[in-house]
């Protein structure tokens, strides 16, 4: 018997593995993983020892024998192997999501659709990369019917790797744009790779999900079968400039779907679970309750009002195409009492300092009078003296500590590294 069925005669006993030995559940497989700054082969003795897991994956050799370790090459690459062979033994049919953008609220918005109608497991938060999809896929149990599996890259080669252990019966890109430019080296390399998943689908698959409203997608995914979405539905965000509403909505067929979702280029994320959820024969009014029970979470287009301002949050990750979307909608919602947050837009490479500017130039076509702006590149490109720079977001803070904002509609915008969530409790 290999290493991988050995393994996985122990995860079948519970169907439950870890990578923390703090968070082991009864029966699960350890996998002793390493990181920069961790070794978990230091705990797998005492994981053993504990007697919890059912079995500890490791790869350190001077590891001492133990009947609950196993010693392998290399934790992760067995750990991707499992979940391969998971996934030809299970009968879940897997749709994976990737895209630029939005592809962790369209997985969080289908996931919301079809669980109305089925068993389903989907990508907890944003684990979506070589360790994160793989623990998905080893979250499907006998009676899960559907698993929605997000992918996330940012090199070249990464989407065709994850399909490879995932094996996607059916497969939908929601856009792509300029993001992790200094990984894939242009454009193209991004396409490249996010297309990867329709060249894997058209291989292997069943079919692809794309929104007939963007040609480059349809026309990347020309001659494989694939399922259209997005004609039958219109997007409109109600202006209310007293209260600066900015939810969407979204008009479709004979219903008027009233969203918990931040500005029209949310859009395509609810045209895509509406066109999934359709396909799989969700009952519309199953899947209307879906959308409009959604809430985002975890600073992506969260609306926040506190005790002195009105804050869209939307400070999970940044790219040029997401950065321009939020801004142009933000102009388009609010009065004259607005006030953009936004932070520098990382991995862009080359293309920074042109990105950076193209933004700068964005926020003075739109006539924007109060920014503070966060980070080395919007500090080095702003020449608006209204506008404020500060080199990190700690920086904004000592600012906004002596000064208390009030009355304002802010946007709050920036990678993640950039970390503006920290100015909330100031605000």
């Amino acid at each position: 018997m290999n290493p991988i069925e050995t393994i996985y005669q122990h995860f079948i006993k519970a169907y439950k593995v870890s990578t923390d030995s703090r968070k082991i559940e009864k029966d699960a497989v350890f996998f002793a993983l390493k990181g920069e700054n961790f070794d978990a082969n230091d705990f797998a003795l005492k994981v053993a020892e504990d007697g919890v897991a059912s079995l500890v994956v490791a790869d350190r050799k001077d590891l001492p024998k133990h009947e609950r370790i196993l010693i392998v090459d290399d934790a992760l690459k067995t750990l991707q192997g499992l979940a391969r062979y998971h996934r030809q033994h299970c009968n879940a049919i897997v749709l994976s999501i990737t895209g630029t953008n939005g592809k962790t609220t369209t997985k969080e918005l289908v996931s919301a659709v079809l669980a109305k109608k089925y068993n389903l497991i989907h990508t907890q938060g944003n684990l979506n990369n070589h360790i994160g999809m793989p623990l998905t896929l080893l979250s499907i149990k006998p009676e899960t019917e559907i698993a929605v599996v997000e992918m996330g890259a940012s090199h070249p080669g990464e989407i065709d790797f994850l399909c490879k252990i995932a094996n996607p019966d059916y497969g939908l890109i929601t856009n792509i744009g300029k993001a992790h430019l200094e990984g894939f080296g242009s454009l193209e390399g991004v396409i490249k790779t996010k297309t990867e998943l329709y060249q894997h689908i058209k291989a292997h698959g069943k079919a692809v999900f794309v929104n007939q409203g963007n040609p480059m997608l349809w026309e990347q995914s020309e001659g494989q079968t694939r399922i259209s979405y997005g004609r039958h539905c219109a997007a409109d965000t109600p202006v209310a400039p007293a209260a600066c509403n900015p939810y969407l909505s979204v008009g479709w067929e004979k219903h008027l779907i009233q969203t918990h979702l931040v500005g029209s280029y949310n859009f395509e994320n609810v045209a895509a679970a509406i066109g999934v959820g359709h396909y799989f024969k969700v009952e519309d009014d199953k899947i209307v309750e879906a959308l409009e029970a959604y809430t985002p979470t975890n600073s992506r287009s969260q609306v926040i009002d506190t005790a002195h301002n009105h804050i869209i949050m939307d400070a999970y990750n940044a790219n040029p195409t997401s950065m321009r979307a939020a801004i142009i909608n933000f102009a388009n919602i609010c009065g004259e009492q607005h006030l953009l947050i936004l932070g520098d837009m990382r991995e862009l490479g080359s293309a920074s300092e042109e990105e950076h500017r193209n933004i700068l130039g964005l926020m003075k076509e739109l006539g924007f009078r109060a920014a503070f702006l966060v980070g080395q590149n919007f500090c080095a490109y702003n020449d608006n003296p209204d506008w404020l720079t500060f080199n990190k977001v700690e920086n904004l803070c000592q600012h906004l500590e002596s000064r208390q904002i009030n009355g304002k509609t802010i946007l709050i915008k920036g990678s993640h590294s950039v970390q503006l969530e920290k100015v909330l409790p100031l605000l």
